[in-house]
């Protein structure tokens, strides 16, 4: 369980100062947990079309709502140039970017130069089969359901590495702790 702990926690939270990519079920909670663990201001992007609205307060379990800046970008190319803008500046820790159209290699190595120059982290969140190969790492995280857990225990989750520039592919089951702001590797023998 140590073990497999600390390499979880060489992959996550992923390297600063890149983009990166998430789809799966369990994406929303993957972009949550990496807002809580890097702890600074968060700009979280979409487009305006969407008919939903982010209500801050439900971050809370996972971050400071006040640290959380929502915008609007009125089309998917707004919504990637205010990204870059953003990165580049060096005034937030992520960028969530939930997009809804592919990245072309051209506008993710521009997101990769912008994350570098202003040492923050990008974070795509997009359909599954969709992404760039400009982007560092790309995850899938999907829920693990059990009946055997109690109610009140928060919902198990495997997030795999699906992509990774710097090698290693690998995947894990963990959960949230809402207690101290941080995921926990669960072990194999726990999870039965």
């Amino acid at each position: 369980m140590i073990a497999n702990m600390t390499e979880f926690r060489t992959h996550f939270p992923p390297v600063n100062a890149r983009t990166h990519e998430v789809c799966g079920p369990s994406a929303l909670s993957f972009a949550l947990a990496l807002a809580g663990q890097l702890g600074g201001t968060v700009l979280w992007l979409r487009e305006a079309w969407w008919g939903d609205q982010i209500n801050p307060v439900g971050f809370a379990p996972y971050l400071d709502p006040q640290k959380l800046l929502l915008a609007l970008a009125p089309s998917h190319l707004d919504l990637l140039a205010s990204a870059e803008e953003a990165l580049r500046s060096g005034s937030v820790a992520l960028v969530v970017m939930e997009i809804t159209k592919p990245v072309g290699l051209t506008e993710g190595r521009r997101l990769q130069l912008a994350a570098q120059e202003g040492n923050a982290t990008g974070l795509c969140l997009l359909p599954e089969g969709m992404g760039s190969n400009a982007a560092q790492t790309r995850w899938h995280c999907a829920p693990v359901f059990d009946a055997a857990r109690p109610a009140t225990d928060s919902t198990l989750q495997r997030w795999e590495i699906t992509k990774n520039k710097s090698g290693t592919l690998k995947a894990w089951t963990v959960k949230w702790d809402a207690q101290t702001r941080r995921i926990s590797v669960v072990s194999e023998a726990a999870q039965r």
